[in-house]
């Protein structure tokens, strides 16, 4: 017997899992390693290069030792902010086994709709802070997003409150790790700040001690050039990232609404004011996830092929059922007037198909008030053929099916009565 799987060994996204499912990444988790060496080889080249050095410029109470210390120390805390930003959920959202059938409805041809073709909408409505809010289907997960949710093309999940993919990170962020993704882009940038100073004062020392001017003080420590260049570039991506997030948060906004609405003259439902705003980010309970990853997952219950609901009791004049019943009475007279006719001709025409529709015999139904059987309906004619149409999520019955079900009893009659009455075949 095999063993049952766990949450992330059946996961449809595209994340990848690490101790059995207690760390969870984005695909491109590899990204990791350039991110982890941006931050850690400046760090250690300043501690090995710089910091011994200014040791002895700050005496007093071996003050000198605190620069280094600081640095290292600023090292791991924005290391370990990016792991808890890289290797947790972001707000994913789970799938769904099928679509939601209570939004099911039958297709009207007054409203533009096929005729008892199975739809639901789109895009529905929702209502947030007293207004209205459209909220879209998602097809690959089956659900209707809520509210300032988006799906991840990258991660194949729809993520709550998403904000944006990050690549430096290898993770979507969302409501559950942007206020430690923000935690980690302003302490990169204290960080960047914090190194670009010392390297600048060391180079001013330089110049006092006997390197008059500002190239013989480089040359004389090379490392401190590369250094101020490095976190002046560094600063431009990270402290220009901390700024534009930190509008962001001032007006309740995410980077895919930023972007997406800027051009529309719409209202931020989401603005609850500047100190409210930061208040509900930095605050606020994170939310637990979803998702237990190390739990064993449940075998996937599939829906019917086409599965009507409540609705088929309430089916309108004309609908589906209707169609049925109507085909099997027209096969049901088309067998009394084959009784009477010659049937010599219906053999010839079915040719070899009479030993293998003869199987089906065995199971058939007595018609009441004839000698003649029919096969049971119930049991043999079924919808075989359905689609589901996900753009326009509608399913969709091919033409032909209840057109050959009916065929299907008709034929099958007419090798019942050929059995029931050999020798009147013969005659004939």
């Amino acid at each position: 017997m095999a063993r049952p799987q766990r949450v992330y060994e059946a996961w449809k996204g595209n994340n990848k899992f690490l101790f059995g499912g207690r760390l969870i990444f984005g695909p491109d988790a590899k990204s990791l390693i350039l991110s982890v060496s941006l931050i850690v080889v400046p760090v250690l080249v300043f501690c090995a290069f710089v910091a011994r050095h200014l040791r002895h410029h700050f005496p007093a109470y071996n003050a000198g030792y605190a620069i280094p210390a600081v640095a290292l120390v600023f090292m791991i805390y924005v290391l370990v902010l990016l792991l808890i930003t890289s290797a947790q959920d972001p707000g994913i959202v789970p799938r769904a086994a099928h679509p939601p059938e209570e939004e099911f409805s039958y297709g009207n041809a007054l409203s533009g709709g096929t005729p008892g073709r199975l739809q639901f909408p789109r895009v529905k409505e929702v209502m947030v802070n007293g207004m209205l809010v459209k909220v879209k289907y998602c097809d690959t997960c089956m659900i209707y997003r809520p509210p300032r949710c988006s799906h991840c093309s990258i991660c194949n999940n729809c993520v709550e409150r998403f904000d944006h993919h990050c690549p430096w990170v290898g993770q979507c962020i969302g409501e559950r790790n942007y206020r430690y993704f923000f935690m980690f882009v302003s302490s990169s940038t204290l960080l960047c700040i914090y190194v670009f100073a010392m390297s600048a004062l060391y180079i001013k020392f330089l110049m006092d001690e006997g390197y008059p001017t500002v190239w013989k003080a480089f040359k004389h420590s090379p490392a401190s050039l590369g250094l101020l260049i490095y976190c002046f570039i560094a600063l431009w991506f990270v402290g220009g990232l901390t700024g534009f997030h930190l509008y962001l948060i001032s007006t309740n906004q995410t980077t895919y609404e930023n972007f997406r609405y800027r051009s529309d003259s719409r209202p931020n439902i989401y603005n609850q004011g500047c100190l409210n705003n930061f208040l509900e980010v930095f605050c606020s309970k994170t939310k637990p996830s979803k998702h237990k990853f190390r739990a064993y997952a449940q075998e996937e219950v599939r829906p019917p092929t086409v599965s009507f609901g409540r609705e088929v009791e309430e089916e309108p004049v004309g609908g589906p059922r209707s169609k049925v019943e109507d085909d099997l009475e027209i096969g049901s007279d088309l067998l009394k007037i084959s009784q009477r006719r010659n049937y010599e001709d219906v053999h010839v025409e079915m040719g070899g198909r009479c030993s293998n529709e003869m199987e089906g015999i065995a199971s058939a139904k007595p018609v009441t008030g004839s000698e003649s059987y029919i096969p049971a309906v119930g049991s043999d004619v079924r919808v075989r053929h359905s689609s589901w149409d996900r753009r326009s999520g509608n399913w969709d019955m091919s033409s032909d099916v209840l057109t050959r079900s009916s065929s299907d009893v008709i034929e099958r009659s007419v090798f019942a009565t050929e059995a029931a009455h050999p020798s009147q075949a013969e005659t004939h």
